[in-house]
């Protein structure tokens, strides 16, 4: 092989190696053309929007920013730990809230159909009206006499008291005006002969004891 047949077969594989480096600078050409009108629209967005902030933006607050955020670069780690603990909470949260808040709802649903968030707004609408109405003072006095009211209740809760209650309850219906008659002191002595006018005056008596028994303060 002569000389010449060597230096071409030297050439063709030099073609041959660099061949794939011609491809490749000619697909970086084609990309920078591309990029070109697409890198030009983006200066021009940016310059109009830096113009917007010109008349704001200083050099030295900016460097005063970036020192504050070199200085506060373990706050700003701890914030950013902080946020992650926060958003892995939420994340837990998230399948609890999906099926709390329907039954929060239904629950809802089910005090407005019964007439209890009325009853709630009535009662707020009351205490309005008081408030409008009376003082403190005299909602201390309410307070102190319905104290006394329940204390009352509590004693009428006795079956002995209930009992005498009912009964007594029972004297309206079981009583005739329009028969009654003016009774002389010779009638009402006789009136001692009737069963159950006897039996009204003993329970009378012992009405007429017990509250011989009540003393003041007592």
């Amino acid at each position: 092989m002569t000389n010449e047949e060597l230096i071409l077969e030297k050439l063709e594989r030099l073609e041959t190696q660099i061949q794939p480096l011609i491809k490749t600078s000619e697909k970086f050409t084609e990309l920078k053309n591309d990029m070109i009108p697409i890198t030009n629209h983006a200066t021009a967005l940016l310059i109009n929007e830096l113009t917007e902030v010109e008349s704001a933006f200083q050099l030295e607050n900016f460097i005063s920013l970036i020192k504050e955020a070199m200085r506060n670069t373990d706050n700003f780690i701890f914030a950013l730990k902080q946020m992650a603990s926060i958003i892995e909470f939420v994340k837990d949260l998230e399948p609890l809230l999906k099926s709390a808040v329907p039954q929060i709802i239904h629950y809802l649903d089910e005090l407005e159909q019964k007439g209890i968030l009325r009853i709630i707004k009535a009662t707020v609408d009351l205490r309005s009206k008081v408030a409008d109405k009376y003082t403190g003072e005299d909602i201390e006095m309410v307070g102190d006499g319905l104290v006394a009211l329940l204390g009352l209740a509590r004693s009428l809760s006795d079956p002995k008291a209930v009992e005498l209650l009912e009964k007594l309850s029972q004297i309206p219906s079981k009583v005739e005006l329009s028969s009654a008659k003016s009774v002389s002191i010779f009638g009402l002595a006789s009136a001692g002969f009737n069963p159950e006018i006897s039996k009204g005056l003993g329970v009378l008596m012992e009405l007429t004891k017990a509250m011989g028994r009540i003393q003041p303060g007592t």
